[in-house]
């Protein structure tokens, strides 16, 4: 179970450099992006396959398994964009960032599984400190008019959180499915590109290549380690610890130079890791018996 739940976490470091190579990738529209990106992630997974060995009989798909993962990956970008273009950015983003706050309360209704007060503690810290890493510091301000985007902002938090928490009731399904649910993603997002935006191709050599990475890792690779994260993994500390995505997201603009060290970053900083600590102290301190047990401490 630890093996698998770092597995999962680095889902949720490769998802820290989506804005930075988003930024990179020009102005390519999202759908458009959307769609080049998850064919990359399909090869990925193709690639993948290459090197795993395969049942000698492929096991029947339960066709649920099938709605859950197309809904989640594709449900989520495109309930994801339509947030953004019906409301702004900052107050779209925190809400679609209950996913991982959805996840932690969630789980206690999955066979197994015990929710405890370090739980909900530890993501409501990481729920804060995304606060002040989306908002900057500033406040909220949300307006009556902009309801139907906060709705759909609302929804990609519900599908992602869902998809995550009922994969891991097909622990047997293996993760190469990932590589059709990637498929079908990108074959829906180029039918939504074709009817809701116009065609804008990265412009040079640079661009090409964040989009590559891009689609080679947070919108490839995440996805099959997040799989085996949530199947096999202690979920309630991957719901938690998925709160560092956005704080190793801005850590990494500082980095590359385009977003400023401050005060708010160190406090989001202190919160973020404090709330991932507590959610998986069973873990961190409780032994072996703890990391046996882990899907109830």
């Amino acid at each position: 179970m630890g093996r698998a739940t770092l597995i999962g976490f680095t889902a949720v470091a490769m998802w820290a450099l989506l804005a930075l190579l988003t930024d990179a990738s020009g102005s390519v529209p999202p759908f458009l992006l959307s769609a080049i990106t998850f064919a990359i992630g399909t090869c990925v997974g193709l690639v993948a396959r290459l090197f795993m060995a395969m049942p000698a009989k492929a096991e029947r798909i339960p066709p649920q398994v099938w709605v859950i993962g197309i809904a989640g990956l594709f449900g989520y970008h495109f309930f994801y964009f339509t947030a953004l273009r019906n409301a702004p950015a900052v107050e779209a983003s925190l809400i679609a960032y209950l996913w991982p706050l959805f996840i932690v309360l969630g789980s206690a209704l999955m066979p197994g599984e015990r929710l405890r007060w370090n739980h909900i503690a530890g993501a409501l810290l990481g729920l804060a400190g995304t606060f002040l890493i989306v908002t900057k510091g500033g406040g909220l301000a949300f307006d009556a008019q902009y309801s139907f985007g906060y709705a759909m902002a609302f929804a990609c938090a519900f599908l992602w959180s869902g998809y995550s928490l009922l994969s891991r009731r097909f622990p047997s399904v293996p993760t190469t499915i990932v590589t059709w649910f990637c498929l079908a993603t990108s074959v829906l997002s180029l039918a939504c590109h074709f009817a809701l935006e116009e065609t804008v191709l990265p412009a040079n050599a640079g661009q090409w290549l964040a989009v590559l990475g891009l689609g080679l890792m947070p919108v490839g690779a995440a996805f099959y380690a997040w799989d085996i994260g949530v199947k096999r993994g202690n979920i309630q500390v991957l719901g938690a610890a998925s709160y560092a995505a956005p704080l190793l997201s801005t850590l990494v603009l500082i980095a590359a130079g385009f977003a400023e060290p401050g005060l708010r970053i160190l406090a989001a900083c202190v919160l973020i890791t404090s709330g991932a600590v507590l959610a998986a102290k069973s873990l961190i301190f409780g032994g072996r018996k703890a990391a046996v047990d882990g899907a109830g401490a």
